[in-house]
C-alpha cells in the first residue's frame, strides 16, 4: 500500500530500498553551479583571439608595406608601358634582358635630359634675379617714396635685414632642415631604384611571371588572365605612347610661340610645357604654363599675357581636337570617366594614383566590355536627343497658345476694369 500524508494525499513513490529518489528542476531553472561547459567554447573563443591577432598583425604589416606596395604597383604599369617595345625587340632575336636594359638606358638618358634642361633654366634665372634684385628693390623704394613721402634708403634696408632677429631664426631653421632634406633626397633616389630594379624584373621576366602565374590556375582562367594581362599591357602602352605624341608636338607648338616673342630658354621651356602638361593629369598644363609665364613676365608683362592665352587656347585644341583622335584607338576612354578616375586615383594613391588611374580604367572598361553582350540599338529619335514627330507641341504652336492666353488675361481685365 503507498504510503499517505497526514491529508490522506498519497505521498511520492518510494523505492524499493525505502529511500526517496531526487526529484528533477522544473524546467527553465538555471544549471547547478558544477555543470561543466561545453566542450567546444574554449576551442571558439582560442579560435576568435588567434583571428583577431592575426588581423592586428596583418593590419600593422600592411600599413608598414604600404609604400613597398606603391612602389611595386607603378613598377608593374611602368612594365606595362614598356612592355610592347620589349617584345618587338626580343621577336628579333634580341635577349630579352638585353632589351629591357636598352629602353631603360633610353629613358634614363631622356629623363637625364630633361631634369638638366629644367636645371640650367632655374639656375639662370636664379642669377639674373640675383643680378637684377638691386634695381628691383631701388625701384620698389623710388615708388614707396614718391607715394607716401618717406625717405627710405636701400642702405638702411639691408642693414636692417641684414641685423634683424627675422633672419637670424630663418637661418637657424634651414640649417637644422638641411639633414632633413638630404634624409628626404636619399629616401627619394632609394624609392626610384626599387621601381626601376621591379621594373625590369617585371618586364625582363614578363613570360616567366606569366607562366607562373598561370601554373596554379585551371585552364579556362589562364585563358581569363592572359586576356587581361594583353588588355593591360595595350592599354597602358597606348596611353603613355599616345602621351608622349601629344607631348612632342605640345613642346613644337609652344617652342614657335616662346621664339616668336623672343624669350630666353625656349627649347627648354617647350620641352617643360610638354612633358608636365601630358603626364601629371589635371594640374599639369596650370603648372607647365606658369613657368614661361612667370620668365615672360620678368621680360615685359604683355608676353606673360600671350604666353597665357596661347595655353587656354591651346588646351581647348588639344582636349576638343587632337586627343580624342590619339586616344580613340589605345585607350578609348570618355573625358567625364578619366576625370572622375584621376579624382578618384588622388584620393586612394595620391599623385601615384593620378598617373595610374587612367591606363587602370581603361584596361578595366576593356576587360569587362569583352564580356558584356551588346545589342543592336533600335532606330528612335530619341536615341539621338530628338523629340518624334507629333510628339508635343511644337515651338510655334506653344507660342501661338501662349500670346492667345496673354490677349484673354487682356480681354479680362478690360472687361472687369469697365
Amino acid at each position: 500500500m503507498a504510503p499517505t500524508d497526514e491529508s490522506g494525499q498519497i505521498g511520492p513513490h518510494a523505492s524499493p530500498s525505502g529511500t526517496t529518489p531526487p526529484t528533477r528542476p522544473p524546467a527553465g531553472t538555471e544549471a547547478a553551479p558544477g555543470a561543466r561547459m561545453p566542450r567546444w567554447l574554449p576551442r571558439a573563443m582560442v579560435l576568435a583571439f588567434a583571428l583577431f591577432g592575426v588581423f592586428q598583425l596583418g593590419t600593422w604589416a600592411f600599413h608598414q608595406l604600404i609604400g613597398l606596395l606603391i612602389n611595386i604597383l607603378i613598377a608593374f604599369f611602368l612594365a606595362l608601358a614598356i612592355e610592347p617595345a620589349v617584345s618587338r625587340m626580343a621577336a628579333h632575336g634580341m635577349r630579352r634582358g638585353l632589351a629591357t636594359f636598352l629602353v631603360f638606358f633610353g629613358l634614363l638618358i631622356v629623363a637625364a635630359g630633361f631634369f638638366t634642361l629644367l636645371g640650367s633654366i632655374l639656375a639662370g634665372q636664379i642669377i639674373k634675379m640675383i643680378e637684377g634684385f638691386p634695381e628691383y628693390l631701388d625701384s620698389v623704394i623710388n615708388w614707396i617714396n614718391s607715394t607716401f613721402h618717406t625717405e627710405l634708403r636701400r642702405v638702411d634696408i639691408q642693414e636692417g635685414l641684414l641685423h634683424s632677429d627675422w633672419l637670424r631664426r630663418y637661418a637657424q631653421n634651414s640649417a637644422a632642415g638641411v639633414l632633413d632634406v638630404s634624409t628626404q633626397v636619399l629616401g627619394g633616389l632609394f624609392q626610384l631604384l626599387t621601381i626601376a630594379l621591379f621594373s625590369f624584373y617585371f618586364a625582363a621576366d614578363g613570360p616567366r611571371l606569366r607562366r607562373a602565374l598561370c601554373s596554379v590556375l585551371p585552364p579556362a582562367r589562364q585563358a581569363e588572365v592572359l586576356r587581361a594581362w594583353e588588355i593591360a599591357v595595350d592599354k597602358t602602352g597606348g596611353y603613355i605612347y599616345s602621351r608622349g605624341l601629344m607631348a612632342l608636338i605640345s613642346g613644337m607648338a609652344h617652342y614657335v610661340l616662346l621664339q616668336t616673342l623672343g624669350i630666353p630658354y625656349a627649347p627648354a621651356l617647350a620641352v617643360w610645357v610638354g612633358v608636365v602638361s601630358q603626364f601629371i593629369p589635371t594640374i599639369g598644363t596650370y603648372l607647365a604654363g606658369a613657368l614661361p609665364m612667370l620668365i615672360a613676365f620678368t621680360i615685359t608683362p604683355l608676353y606673360a599675357v600671350w604666353v597665357l592665352i596661347f595655353v587656354v587656347v591651346y588646351q581647348q585644341f588639344e582636349n576638343y581636337m587632337l586627343q580624342p583622335k590619339l586616344t580613340s584607338k589605345t585607350v578609348d576612354i570618355h573625358p567625364a570617366v578619366a576625370f572622375g578616375s584621376v579624382v578618384a586615383g588622388t584620393a586612394l594613391l595620391g599623385a601615384v594614383g593620378a598617373l595610374i588611374s587612367i591606363p587602370a580604367v581603361a584596361t578595366l572598361q576593356a576587360f569587362l566590355g569583352a564580356y558584356v553582350k551588346r545589342y543592336d540599338v533600335t532606330d528612335d529619335p530619341r536615341v539621338h536627343g530628338h523629340r518624334r514627330r507629333g510628339e508635343g507641341p511644337g515651338l510655334f504652336t506653344r507660342t501661338r497658345r501662349l500670346w492667345t492666353r496673354v490677349g484673354e488675361l487682356a480681354a479680362g481685365r478690360g472687361r472687369r476694369s469697365g
